[in-house]
């Protein structure tokens, strides 16, 4: 069988007497052979020279376009206790439905009055507000009073220096009249004394002079003493209005200083009315929080905690929602080494779990039960699996997606990319390298455009 041997069997042996020789043997079937050989390769040949779409492959779930379609769980924002259940799995509510009720575990909150009576507190506040603010009125008032009395007095006082500072102008006359008067009574004594030594005078003149002259400075002396009493009048004038500067100064600084400490206990009463009445709408908030309520129309998919009585902590899942209306999308995953050939627009062919579908990678027009989509959003940071996360849309309103698909079903997709031959192709594969690189023709114009 090796043919290390010349002797030929076959020349030794006839084997042409059985029917498995005459087949074997058979110079007919040897040529029917080759040509099928021959065609077949033919065949190969041309096929290696027919186009093939180049394509990125990868699997995904089914998801929802937006984020507020995709399925949620709905959370406590407060720590409680399950009092009672207002639907069952599987029911459908509206926005803003009962789903369950909610009681409080913290002390704080135990007071079934609670928004009451913090009311209360906010009213006797804000008459505390009230009585400060007509506090300041009043002295205000009072300050007023005491600046217009001052005012007066001052006016009172000025009006008597005035008059001390005139009384000082006729007393200063009357004794320049009485330094006259001393004058004349001086020289009138030394003339009648001068006559009385000629014996022309009587003695009895001259005492008569005399006493004059003696009248006349004492009436000088008490002159000069009522000028002194004038000037200290002046004196004590400038005290009084000195005194009545400062006793209304501190009488109106110390109304000043009430006004300002009701003043300041009014912005304080202020500041515990602002708190009691953001107290007043947390608590009003908190008592809404204890009815759990479905933020969206949607179907209940699951209770999280179940039963009644059973306590959570704050931001513990509670429900699971799904909402009533939603767009269809897919989220597939790529490998880094495709990411680069991925852009947002392209067209992109899905094959659903559940709708069977014969698929040509290399030739998607022949492909049957795959569905188009395009590329909506590429994802700039690599998942956990090592891959990066790529969102698709339904491509158009005639290509729908089947009504019957749902959130969280599988899928997979093709990225269609460039038409090359099949060797190519091949070739590509043996050696490992990644589809060619290449821009959209859309991307194309739109550069030439803002060229």
């Amino acid at each position: 069988m090796l043919n290390i041997s010349h002797n030929t069997l076959n020349k030794k042996f006839d084997f042409l007497k059985y029917k498995s020789g005459q087949k074997t043997f058979n110079k007919n079937y040897y040529k029917h052979f080759n040509r099928l050989l021959l065609g077949a390769a033919i065949f190969s040949f041309i096929v290696l020279f027919f186009p093939w779409t180049q394509n990125i492959t990868g699997n995904g779930k089914v998801t929802t376009l937006k984020l507020d379609q995709r399925p949620q769980t709905i959370q406590s924002p407060i720590p409680g206790k399950i009092e009672k259940w207002y639907v069952q799995e599987g029911d459908q509510v509206k926005k803003g439905d009962t789903i369950l009720e909610i009681s409080e575990i913290k002390s704080d909150y135990f007071d079934p009055n609670l928004v009451e009576r913090t009311q209360e507190q906010i009213n006797s506040k804000a008459s505390s507000v009230n009585s400060y603010s007509e506090k300041t009125k009043a002295l205000e008032r009072q300050v007023l009073a005491l600046s217009t009395e001052r005012s007066l007095k001052l006016k009172q006082a000025k009006n008597k220096l005035m008059q001390s500072h005139l009384k000082v102008k006729s007393d200063s006359i009357d004794l320049k009249a009485a330094q006259t008067n001393i004058d004349i009574a001086q020289r009138q004594y030394n003339r009648t004394r001068m006559l009385q030594e000629e014996g022309l005078k009587a003695l009895k003149d001259v005492e008569t002079k005399r006493l004059k002259l003696q009248e006349t400075q004492a009436k000088l002396i008490s002159q000069e003493n009522k000028l002194l009493a004038s000037k200290n009048n002046i004196i004590n004038a400038e005290v009084e209005i000195s005194r009545i500067r400062a006793s209304y100064n501190d009488k109106i600084s110390k109304a000043q200083s009430d006004k300002f400490t009701a003043e300041s206990n009014r912005f304080n009463a202020e500041a515990q009315v602002s708190k009691l009445e953001n107290s007043f709408s947390n608590y009003e908030i908190r008592n809404k929080l204890r009815y759990v309520t479905a933020p969206q129309d949607g179907f209940i998919n699951k209770a999280i905690r179940g039963g009644l009585g059973e306590t959570f902590k704050e931001g513990d899942r509670l429900v699971g929602i799904m909402p009533t209306q939603y767009d269809l999308a897919v989220e597939t995953y790529v490998e880094p080494i495709d990411l680069p050939l991925l852009n947002i627009g392209e067209k992109v062919r899905i094959q659903f779990d559940g709708w069977p579908a014969i698929v040509f990678s290399g030739w998607p027009n022949v492909s049957y039960g795959t569905y188009g989509g395009k590329i909506v959003a590429i994802e700039n940071f690599i998942s956990d699996n090592g891959k990066y996360r790529v969102l698709l849309a339904p491509e158009n309103e005639n290509n729908t997606w089947p009504e019957a698909i749902r959130v969280g079903s599988g899928a997979k997709t093709m990225a269609l990319l460039n038409d090359v031959p099949i060797w190519f192709e091949l070739w590509r594969k043996l050696n490992g390298f990644p589809p060619n690189y290449y821009k959209p023709t859309q991307q194309d114009s739109d550069k030439k455009n803002k060229a």
